[in-house]
């Protein structure tokens, strides 16, 4: 079974009430995020320890699956130029080792600043640098993810006024 790889809008045709991953591949975590059932809201989820790509992908699609989630949101980091460098090579490598092992739609979130928005808010909010460690990763799969759930909001409504005006 192979996970394609699709644009955004393709989101749109997932079942109502089905939840959103959003994820910010590191090279020593994975943060994670999930959205609401209406896909409006990400929350911060957890944060997976690499260990090996087979434990990550096995960890992952457990919490997938526990959430009835319908589609993956992982974030890409582009340089800020938008060219791809070795962070960018290094996740679509574990998103083509990731494909054949699930069946649910992966998009692609450019998420160029997520970091280092998500440390900004922490540290406006006094956070130590120990508390900041432990949630800038799921911080920032939600900060991924709240970008395409407000694309895909933005979009929805496009779609919708397109009909309504069809119907005229």
């Amino acid at each position: 079974m192979t996970s394609p790889l699709v644009e955004l809008e393709t989101f749109l045709e997932l079942p109502p009430h089905a939840r959103l991953l959003g994820l910010d591949l590191g090279t020593k975590t994975i943060g994670l995020a999930l959205s609401d059932v209406e896909r409006q809201i990400a929350t911060p989820l957890e944060t997976i320890q690499r260990v090996k790509f087979g434990l990550d992908a096995a960890a992952l699609l457990k919490i997938a699956e526990k959430y009835q989630v319908a589609g993956l949101v992982i974030g890409l980091p582009l340089n800020m130029d938008g060219t791809e460098g070795p962070r960018v090579q290094s996740t679509r490598a574990f998103v083509r080792n990731l494909a054949p092992l699930t069946a649910l739609p992966i998009v692609f979130w450019d998420e160029r600043m997520s970091t280092l928005a998500v440390t900004r808010t922490l540290l406006d909010a006094d956070a130590s640098r120990a508390k900041r460690a432990a949630v800038v990763d799921k911080m920032a799969a939600a900060y991924i993810l709240q970008g395409a759930l407000d694309r895909l909001g933005r979009l929805s409504a496009v779609e919708e006024d397109d009909e309504e005006q069809f119907r005229r």
